[in-house]
């Protein structure tokens, strides 16, 4: 059996992620669990605002982390659409890989907020994702956005 490998996205919102997601997918035995597809159909009518955002997401990973564990285990690689963008996030992610014993990749995609924030409008205008943030959301979530360093000690992939 290959050696499975845990998929981690850091970038802000609308610097990517799901694209890169979608090209990720497309590997052998690759599964996506995607943070925004769950709490969407999971919590979406009660999340009203980032504080929502921040305790339905501490949930979700909750129960997502011991399956994605035994996914890597079963020599499952699964790419993790939730964003890599704290300490405390990517903290919670190495535990992941670590104790399941499997390969990991973070890709970094660094992309400057302007262009950020052009996506994001345009993908708000066309209503077909699941988490439609405003510029001042946007702002906020931004302020806590940590970018990766070579002392966490992941294989980062810059995008």
């Amino acid at each position: 059996m290959s050696q499975a490998t845990l998929h981690m996205l850091c970038g802000k919102m609308a610097a990517g992620k799901s694209t890169l997601t979608a090209e990720l997918s497309h590997a052998p035995s690759t599964v996506v669990l995607s943070e925004d597809f769950w709490l969407a159909r999971l919590f979406g009518p009660d999340m009203k605002d980032v504080a929502d955002y921040v305790r339905y997401s501490k949930r979700l990973r909750e129960v997502i982390g011991p399956h994605v564990q035994e996914l890597l285990r079963q020599g499952v690689s699964v790419v993790l659409d939730f964003p890599a963008n704290t300490l405390a996030t990517r903290a919670w992610m190495k535990t992941l890989f670590e104790e399941a014993q499997a390969d990991h990749c973070l890709h970094f995609l660094d992309v400057p907020d302007e262009v950020c924030k052009a996506r994001l409008r345009a993908r708000n205008a066309v209503g077909n994702h699941d988490f439609a943030p405003s510029d001042a959301e946007f702002d906020l979530i931004t302020s806590y956005f940590v970018p990766p360093s070579e002392a966490e000690g992941f294989k980062v992939v810059r995008c």
